[in-house]
């Protein structure tokens, strides 16, 4: 068994919602057996770190319907149809935080839950000129966030402490702590 490959034999839609599609694939197994996997499509997704002029974070809190609780998070949102991740995570920071990055950097990309679904997340860090937003959120019609700023060091306590649990959020704080390690190695 040289492959570990699941060759796709029969998709059936089961859901089609605004955000998602929920599949169900009848797969052959590399054995050649075959089984089914259930899986969540998503059209993908951005997420920013700004960190502001004196160093400290910018990340927004906000309510959470899927887990039923105000998590704390870095900004972020899905890709719009047709648009790049770096055009998305613009539009993201300036929606959730109104800033503009003068610096856009993509950290990493990963997939958040590869076992059912195959959304992938951009992550970026967006370098700003400000030490506090200056101009307010251009927020969807639904959404509602209230601005949380803190250090690098607060973020990582808050991980530990369980304050902070969106694995995006945690991603970029630990992306940016190995970015300022590396640094200071050199």
């Amino acid at each position: 068994m040289d492959s570990l490959d699941e060759k796709t034999v029969h998709v059936e839609e089961l859901y089609r919602g605004r955000i998602i599609t929920v599949k169900r694939h009848r797969v052959q197994l590399p054995n050649g057996e075959e089984s089914w996997r259930e899986v969540v499509e998503h059209p993908g997704a951005v997420a920013v770190l700004p960190v502001l002029a004196d160093g400290r974070l910018l990340l927004v809190r906000q309510y959470r319907k899927a887990v039923e609780e105000v998590l704390i998070e870095v900004p972020a949102g899905k890709l719009e149809g047709g648009e790049s991740p770096e055009e998305a995570a613009r539009r993201e920071l300036r929606e959730e935080t109104g800033l503009e990055a003068e610096q856009l950097q993509l950290l990493c990309s990963f997939y958040t839950s590869p076992g059912f679904a195959n959304e992938r997340i951009f992550l970026f860090l967006a370098r700003m000129d400000e030490p506090v937003p200056q101009r307010s959120p251009a927020l969807d019609a639904d959404e509602f966030v209230q601005p949380v700023i803190i250090t690098l060091e607060e973020g990582m306590r808050w991980v530990k402490d369980g304050r902070i649990r969106d694995a995006k959020t945690v991603a970029a704080l630990q992306a940016w702590q190995i970015m300022l390690w590396e640094k200071a190695k050199k």
